[in-house]
């Protein structure tokens, strides 16, 4: 009966669906769902690990998950990546790719070039001294008239310039009268009388009409032996002149010189025969053309240039002398025609070394550190002599910026070529950093009365770190500074005027959004003031009040090398105390020899140096 009852429950067919369900239930369960126990392995070998944070590059120890400024010094912070990928160059600097966005990290291809080395030179319009003439008076007598009777006055050949009242040709014109009369007989006494009128530059038409109207001739013409304009008149009515003495001195601007003063540092770069391309002040929007003819073979050696000298017609006039010119040569450099050439952007330097960060193969930006050789520099590039290789990739923007994440990371830097941590950028000390002991000051000797360690209350500011950048446009600034000090050496206020105001573009390009905190602040109270005494230099009528100007600005340019430092340079800051009427003034140069600005030749060797600067 049991048996009949169960055979009953399994012949149900919803009995059986069920069954069947709970049983493919248990099945997928003891598939899908393994023990607990069972170890999860995965692989690890294709995972990298980046983190992003946010560092300043003065202070490291700065870490901030999102970017800003940095609350030490105020400069804006920088994005670091640490990876943890093993097969990067332990020297190497791996920035991920948004960091590289971020920092606005340019590369490019190395490639060689024909290199063209650009020189600029200034100088003057000159007139040609081959076409001075001097207009003598050829008889003795005084000067009854002048027809010319000012400096400047435009004179053509053959033009009367004045009139002359001499008794000694009243004489010969008297014996000419005398021999006429007897020249059938006396032939050689009239030839003689006729030649000695020659002699006083008398003309053959001249002879011919005192001999026909039989009237002696009170007055004598003189006339003009050339076409120009006068540049000096020597005589005045009245004035008594023997034979030979000049009345006039007669420029022919025809054709002209331009005179342009060449560096000693540039002369390798020039050549007679070679083309040189010219603007004038005066004329602007006008490009002039002419070639090398004369390359002065003795340097100054107050002024330490040489005279370069191009000619050019002048017909119509436009140029006239003392105009300033500024002259561009482009020569091709053929002895560094098989080298690479990048931009200047691209190379850092610290001292005599000179180093550019190299993109290594792939598509991440991994940068390496690598010295190269420099050679001459071309406007906004360089030759490199070696260090580089054809088609390898450098950074050529954002270079500080990759830099400064080495420097964080502890691999080789500009300024730490060997790698290691560092606490911050070595031989800079920041707000906040702890100083040690064994830092220097930047100067090597210290200025009498002042205290170099930044005292400010003792005239000396207190160093700011600033960024490459800044620091490169600062340094052009300084360029700049050197040749208008040059200028004022020379005593020549018009050429100071002009470097004025190359040193005033200069400064206007100097970018003050690469400053922040308390160096932008001190920057925009620097370069106002720099802008308004350079300004005064551009506007000067005199040569001492350029000079005055100069002294101001000095001391202020002085304030700011000290305050943000320069690149590459060696300056020495040096005083003349008998400037300024006794109460003294500064200046800065970049030689050691004393090269007096504010006396010029009168007192060349005046002055001594009180401290030198080594960047």
């Amino acid at each position: 009966m049991k048996k009949l009852r169960l055979f009953n429950i399994f012949s149900n067919k919803y009995v059986n669906y069920s069954l069947i369900l709970l049983f493919g239930t248990f099945i997928g369960w003891l598939v899908f769902n393994p023990s607990q126990n069972k170890e999860v392995k995965h692989d690890h070998s294709t995972e990298v690990v980046q983190v992003t944070i946010w560092t300043c590059s003065m202070h490291p120890q700065i870490r901030m998950e999102q970017p800003g400024e940095c609350p030490i010094c105020g400069m804006e912070l920088i994005p670091l990546v640490k990876s943890s990928s093993s097969s990067i160059d332990p020297s190497a600097i791996h920035l991920s790719k948004e960091a590289a966005q971020l920092a606005n990290v340019l590369t490019s291809v190395v490639t060689k070039q024909i290199p063209v080395k650009e020189v600029r030179l200034y100088g003057k319009v000159q007139a040609d001294e081959r076409l001075f003439q001097s207009q003598v008076a050829h008889i003795p007598g005084r000067i009854e008239r002048l027809s010319v009777n000012f400096t400047g006055e435009s004179v053509t050949k053959g033009q009367v310039l004045a009139e002359i009242y001499s008794p000694e040709l009243i004489t010969a014109q008297q014996e000419l009268l005398e021999t006429v009369k007897t020249k059938q007989l006396q032939p050689e006494l009239y030839e003689a009388s006729k030649e000695k009128l020659r002699q006083w530059k008398l003309t053959d038409d001249q002879i011919a009409k005192i001999e026909s109207s039989g009237v002696v001739q009170i007055n004598f013409e003189v006339v003009s032996n050339t076409a120009g304009a006068v540049t000096a008149r020597r005589v005045n009515t009245g004035d008594h002149v023997s034979q030979g003495t000049v009345l006039f001195d007669i420029a022919d601007l025809s054709k002209v010189w331009i005179m342009f003063d060449a560096y000693e540092s540039d002369l390798q770069f020039l050549h007679i025969g070679e083309k040189l391309s010219f603007t004038l002040q005066a004329l602007p929007g006008v490009d002039f053309a002419g070639n090398i003819i004369f390359i002065d073979p003795v340097i100054d050696p107050v002024t330490r240039v040489a005279k370069v000298r191009v000619e050019t017609g002048n017909q119509s006039g436009k140029l006239k002398p003392e105009m300033f010119a500024t002259g561009i040569v482009s020569t091709t450099l053929n002895e560094y025609r098989d080298n690479m050439v990048i931009p200047k952007t691209a190379v850092l330097w610290t001292g005599k070394r000179s180093v550019v960060y190299v993109k290594q193969p792939g598509d991440e930006p991994i940068f390496k550190l690598r010295e190269i050789g420099l050679g001459p520099m071309l406007g906004e590039s360089y030759v490199i002599t070696d260090g580089l290789i054809e088609g390898e990739e450098i950074v050529t923007s954002g270079t500080f910026s990759v830099d400064a994440a080495a420097q964080l990371e502890g691999k080789p830097s500009m300024m730490n070529p060997r790698g290691g941590k560092t606490s911050s950028m070595p031989g800079m000390i920041m707000p906040g950093d702890a100083k040690p002991d064994n830092v220097k000051p930047v100067n090597d000797t210290s200025m009498s009365g002042m205290d170099m360690q930044g005292d400010n209350s003792k005239g000396v500011p207190k160093k700011i770190d600033v960024s490459m950048d800044f620091t490169m446009q600062l340094n052009t600034v300084f360029d700049y500074y050197i040749v208008l000090k040059d200028a004022f050496v020379q005593s020549d206020v018009k050429k100071a005027k002009q470097a004025a105001q190359e040193v005033q573009q200069a400064l206007s390009k100097v970018d003050m959004k690469l400053l922040t905190g308390d160096a932008h602040v001190q920057w925009m109270d620097i370069s106002g003031n720099l802008d308004h005494q350079i300004k005064l230099i551009v506007s000067a009528g005199q040569l001492e009040d350029a000079r005055t100007s100069f002294s101001n600005f000095s001391d202020l340019f002085y304030k700011a090398i000290r305050t943000f430092g320069l690149m590459g340079k060696t300056v020495h800051y040096q005083f003349c105390p008998m400037a300024k009427n006794g109460k003294g003034a500064y200046w800065l140069s970049e030689i050691i020899d004393i090269r007096n600005p504010y006396f010029g030749r009168k007192m060349i060797d005046c002055g001594e140096t009180k401290e030198t600067l080594n960047y």
